[in-house]
């Protein structure tokens, strides 16, 4: 368990450092699992209604490491996608403070986001988080995809960091964590490929859940895992309004991590 003083330093960071922009302030109290493997968390926080764990639960069963081999060079862009980077301008995007570094796009603070929106999607993204990088434990390539604007695929460097399970790289935010860890080092590129079914609503009853697959570096990770709603940090998301529509979006923490090759095929 960290020391008082610094839980006292870090409880006003927490609400949005790790689950993304908009969440509520509550004191929390970091513990590591029972097992002893390092991995640390939360035992204060909700339950999961769908499991036997809590929200941020450090006892959760991390995902075994997979070497994913090497990285490669940039995925081939379909002829029918939508490319939101490419290495030049960012007139896909909403006015933020990120920037365009070495044709690199460059996380800056606050959630960057994109002028269209989308419903079901075909995502691909490549991300690399800064080397060396010298940031307190919760920063560490702290990044995330946001579906619609509302649903976070974690970025994290989990190749070193012992982050709750349903924290890690690839987890589905506060929910599920990936199959299998296959983050690689900092300063190496990864890849997500996302295939996203937005909710569906009859008026303003959900008929059925958001869903998504997920590829990262190559390795399946999420095969139509169910979205229990909104993500976010510490709770549990419930779907509260018909919405069917929104922006991908890319979270920003103050860690520069970068991303190449963004697009995306409307389904």
């Amino acid at each position: 368990m960290i020391s008082a003083c610094l839980r006292g330093w870090l409880r006003p960071w927490l609400a949005v450092a790790l689950g993304g922009a908009g969440t509520s302030l509550v004191a929390a109290d970091l513990v590591h699992a029972k097992d002893g493997s390092g991995v640390y968390g939360y035992k204060d926080t909700p339950k999961l209604p769908w499991c036997d764990y809590l929200v941020h639960d450090p006892d959760r069963p991390a995902p075994a490491r997979v070497d994913p081999g090497p990285s490669g060079p940039p995925a081939p862009v379909p002829a029918d996608a939508v490319v939101l980077f490419s290495g030049g301008e960012m007139g896909a995007w909403q006015p933020s403070s990120w920037r365009v570094i070495d044709g690199c796009l460059e996380a800056g603070e606050g959630v960057l986001s994109t002028k269209a929106q989308f419903g079901d999607a075909q995502i691909h993204l490549e991300f690399m988080g800064p080397k060396d990088f010298e940031g307190p434990w919760y920063n560490q390539g702290n990044n995330g995809v946001m579906l619609m604007g509302q649903f976070e695929i974690q970025i994290f460097d989990s190749f070193n960091e012992k982050l709750y399970p349903d924290g890690q790289c690839a987890a589905i935010y506060g929910q599920t964590p990936p199959r299998v860890n296959v983050t690689r080092p900092p300063g190496q590129w990864q890849s997500f490929d996302i295939f996203f079914t937005a909710p569906r609503y009859d008026g303003d009853r959900l008929v059925a859940p958001a869903r998504v697959t997920v590829v990262h570096n190559g390795v399946l990770v999420h095969l139509d895992e169910e979205i229990h709603g909104p993500t976010g940090h510490r709770i549990v998301g419930q779907y509260k309004q018909p919405v069917t529509h929104g922006p991908l979006a890319l979270g920003g923490h103050g860690c520069p991590v970068r991303f190449r090759n963004i697009w995306l095929r409307k389904l």
